[in-house]
């Protein structure tokens, strides 16, 4: 399960979208993200999802390894899923049980919701496979530089963001070897109910937070030892230009949007 987690692991490939410069990629995922919680309809769906594919095959990314991280969330897609289906009470009624109601609108909702969450996963997931996390910070600084005129410490926002994507696999890779050690002394993740599972949770979640604060420690020391200041007067190794293709690929993302947006207006969902 550890393993299937794919946020924030760089997937190294030859494609178009890896080469395009990472504010476009962070623009292209915001405006996806509205996009996805956006769209009412048939019609905005298949935009949609047709934009997802066509990013998908152009990333070269294989779509098994992508869609492994929903493995991570499948609790998370039942409960969202099953909550909206029998806590919907408008529209056509097919079952009731006391405060528990399936309807159509219920249903359409659960749909939707789950196709969201799925979309969400892929897309985000998407992003940071092909961005390498140096790269996300030096996006994310460039795009927010405009707000360092109102004294936002851009720089540390974005150096924790890289932080942060750099810890997730390193996290994983010590869960999964704390898990193994616990495992051969006897340890039991498997077996038992829900509150069972939760205190065996225990002997595997102490060492994970114990090991995290030393190597979150060591890397503070490590920098104040360097004389790590900020960003202010530094400069980069490769420098941030938008190319041609920078350009195309920023019309396309907007005419998207306003295209998952008329799409709304003109065949919304039946009623």
């Amino acid at each position: 399960m550890l393993r299937d987690i794919t946020l924030g692991q760089y997937y190294p490939a030859d494609s178009a979208i890896h080469k395009l410069d990472p504010r476009v990629k962070l623009f292209s995922t915001f405006v996806y993200i509205i996009a996805l919680f956006v769209f009412r309809g048939v019609l905005g769906l298949a935009l949609i999802t047709g934009m997802l594919v066509y990013m998908v095959k152009a990333s070269k990314v294989p779509f098994k390894y992508i869609v492994k991280g929903l493995k991570a969330i499948i609790v998370l897609l039942l409960l969202t899923s099953f909550f909206n289906l029998v806590f919907t009470p408008s529209g056509t009624e097919y079952w009731s049980w006391g405060p528990f109601h399936v309807t159509s609108v219920g249903i359409a909702n659960a749909v939707v919701m789950t196709i969201r969450l799925v979309y969400l996963i892929i897309g985000t997931s998407l992003m940071t496979l092909t961005t390498t996390p140096n790269q996300l910070t030096d996006g994310l600084e460039k795009a927010l530089s405009p707000l360092n005129r109102i004294n936002v410490p851009v720089h540390a926002i974005a150096m924790m963001m890289s932080i942060a994507l750099r810890f997730i696999p390193i996290l994983i890779e010590e869960t999964d070897k704390i898990m193994k050690a616990q495992m051969a002394r006897g340890a039991d993740f498997e077996h038992g109910n829900l509150i069972q599972k939760a205190k065996n949770m225990i002997p595997l979640l102490i060492p994970l937070f114990v090991s995290a604060f030393r190597r979150a420690d060591d890397l503070a020391m490590a920098m104040e030892a360097r004389c790590y200041n900020g960003g202010e007067g530094r400069t980069k190794m490769k420098p941030l230009r938008y190319t041609k293709n920078d350009h195309v690929a920023y019309v396309i993302v907007i005419a998207f949007l306003v295209a998952v947006i008329a799409a709304r207006i003109v065949l919304p969902w039946p009623q």
